[in-house]
């Protein structure tokens, strides 16, 4: 009797709770009143944030799809419209907080890369537990609602009606995707746009899930990995390593139309007074993809589409770079960097590449992002007199500079008397060739003061050319109107070309490659061959490579030579391309 009894009470009160939610279940006027509350606000939201007429329609055209699918699915336009609104919330949640921590706004690739990895979530816990709380609250939040949603929303909504709707929205999405163009650089830190940022990276996600690993590689290659020397063999201290980050510096020379005063020409040049011509795989901007392959020793295009951040991606994934051969030297290796070390990540990445030394803008007491050159050599010379009064080690020094960058439509050190453009020359070419004039002038001081304050030391100085400056824009056939990200170029194009040079103080290095043009993934290598290293297997297969593809490396004739070699160096754990 007692169990009839429970039985009889459970089943009584089950009719009285789907009473008690049929009795809350709110009419179609009040669904739809409110359903068009929410909508006003994510329109609000879209109009507001996600940057241009073009950018905006396409960001508000995906998440109508999402609410039309939703509305396809459950028939229920309150519950559609609230799961989506809280959809968004979230991702608008978690691109601010990366952003605040990283300065990139979130990518489809970070929900896969966090949900696949548990030693992921531990450290998230660890560090940014309030961070998870709240998105684990949203997704709380997000099933409460859409189960109470689900009873009480007196909406239904005819699935004919819902598909043309998601018809037309997937439609206006492609049109106003195609409107919009290719995603800028810059969209991953400096741009809101977090909803069009996120939704435009879905595709390159889910080519990236489709290949099942981040770069490009064959499936298996027959050759053993390679072993990674504990030790470096020296038989005698390796000269000290500056590497030099000219920023938008390509030689004029490259565009015979332009007139200059030619005296900037050995500026261009190496020890052996000849002009070595680089192909980087940016123009304009991202100097951060010139860097990664530079210390990398891998093409930033072998990432296909996500190599726009290629810097966070490839965080902790890499352990065979240049700063990392050179820690196995006995060198100290430091970074002096002209703005945040957080932007784009680069700070983090840097650090897990051998550069435990990073002086950012703040660090070398800078008070702008563009300091002369001779600034950031001011440092770098205390930084190495500081050094040898404590150790003898060598040291590996990268200095990034800036005063070349772009905006050129100001007169840079205005009481600095240096030569422009000759008459009709462009006012922005002139502007630059004058912030070059001076970048020759204090890179020259600068070779003085190092061997007239370390007489007894030796030194090699390699320098590169990031990308051009987008004063050659014009020079390549492009509208004067263009900016740097709305230059689309093939890898092959003349607006890829910039240039190396390798010196030396008080010490002479081996003659470099003969090659016309090096692709830039090879520079690497030319540094620590030019500063007499032994060279680990993998630089050597680097160095196999540049002769075999004659100075290519992405646009190498012999492409499967090169994915052979990116799947020996994942088989071998120095890059996790997965």
């Amino acid at each position: 009797m007692a169990t009839e009894h429970l039985a009889s009470y459970d089943v009584s009160s089950g009719r009285r709770s789907r009473a008690w939610l049929r009795d809350l279940t709110l009419s179609s006027q009040v669904c739809w009143t409110l359903t068009a509350i929410f909508a006003v606000a994510l329109v609000y939201y879209h109009w507001r944030y996600e940057g241009w007429l073009q950018t905006i329609v396409f960001a508000g055209a995906i998440t109508a799809s999402l609410f039309s699918l939703v509305l396809l699915i459950s028939r229920r336009a309150l519950f559609s419209i609230v799961l989506v609104a809280l959809l968004v919330a979230t991702i608008v949640m978690a691109a601010d907080v990366k952003r605040h921590y990283i300065e990139m706004v979130l990518h489809a690739y970070d929900v896969v890369f966090y949900l696949t990895s548990w030693s992921t979530l531990v450290f998230l816990w660890a560090d940014h537990k309030l961070m998870l709380l709240a998105l684990a609250g949203m997704a709380t939040l997000a099933a409460g609602s859409g189960l109470l949603l689900w009873q009480i929303d007196g909406t239904r909504v005819r699935r004919s009606v819902s598909s043309l709707l998601l018809v037309f929205c997937i439609g206006l999405a492609a049109v106003a995707s195609y409107a919009k163009g290719e995603r800028r650089n810059t969209s991953f830190f400096w741009d809101n746009q977090y909803l069009a940022s996120f939704y435009s990276s879905w595709p390159e996600t889910i080519s990236t899930l489709w290949r099942g690993q981040l770069m490009d590689a064959v499936k298996r290659q027959p050759l053993p990995p390679f072993a990674v020397p504990a030790t470096c063999d020296l038989t005698e201290k390796p000269p000290h390593v500056i590497l030099i980050h000219q920023e938008s510096a390509v030689p004029p020379s490259f565009f015979p139309q332009v007139a200059y005063d030619t005296a900037l020409d050995p500026f261009f040049k190496s020890f052996d007074g000849r002009l070595h011509k680089l192909r980087v795989e940016t123009y304009g901007g991202a100097s951060w993809l010139t860097e990664f392959s530079v210390l990398a020793g891998v093409s930033t295009y072998s990432f296909g589409g996500m190599r726009t951040f290629v810097q966070s991606l490839m965080e902790g994934k890499i352990h065979d770079a240049v700063p990392q051969v050179l820690t196995r030297c006995g060198y100290k290796n430091s970074l002096f960097y002209p703005v945040p070390k957080d932007f784009v990540a680069s700070g983090r990445f840097y650090s897990t590449i051998g550069i435990p030394d990073i002086y950012d803008y703040r660090a070398q007491g800078a008070k702008r992002f563009n300091e002369r050159d001779r600034f950031y050599y001011q440092r770098v010379l205390d930084n190495i007199d500081g050094n040898l009064a404590k150790s003898d080690s060598p040291l590996f020094t990268f200095v990034v500079t800036s005063a070349t960058h772009l905006p050129y439509t100001y007169k840079y050190a205005p009481d600095v008397d240096v030569p422009g453009g000759g008459a009709g020359t462009d006012p922005e070419m002139s502007e630059y060739l004058r912030r070059l004039a001076m970048a020759h002038m204090d890179f020259d001081e600068f070779r003085s003061l190092l061997a007239k304050r370390f007489p007894k030391e030796r030194f090699l100085i390699v320098q590169y050319g990031d990308h051009q400056p987008i004063a050659t824009r014009t020079l390549l056939g492009f509208d004067k109107g263009s900016a740097a990200e709305d230059i689309q170029l093939t890898p092959e194009s003349p607006g890829l070309l910039t240039y190396y040079s390798v010196d030396g103080v008080n010490y002479e290095p081996p003659p470099l490659p003969d090659e016309d043009v090096i692709e830039v993934p090879y520079l690497g290598t030319i540094l620590l061959n030019a500063a007499g290293l032994p060279l680990p297997p993998s630089y050597q297969a680097r160095l196999e490579l540049m002769r075999l593809c004659d100075g290519r490396y992405y646009t190498c004739a012999k492409s499967k030579s090169i994915l052979s070699f990116h799947r020996r160096l994942m088989d071998s754990g120095l890059i996790d391309g997965r």
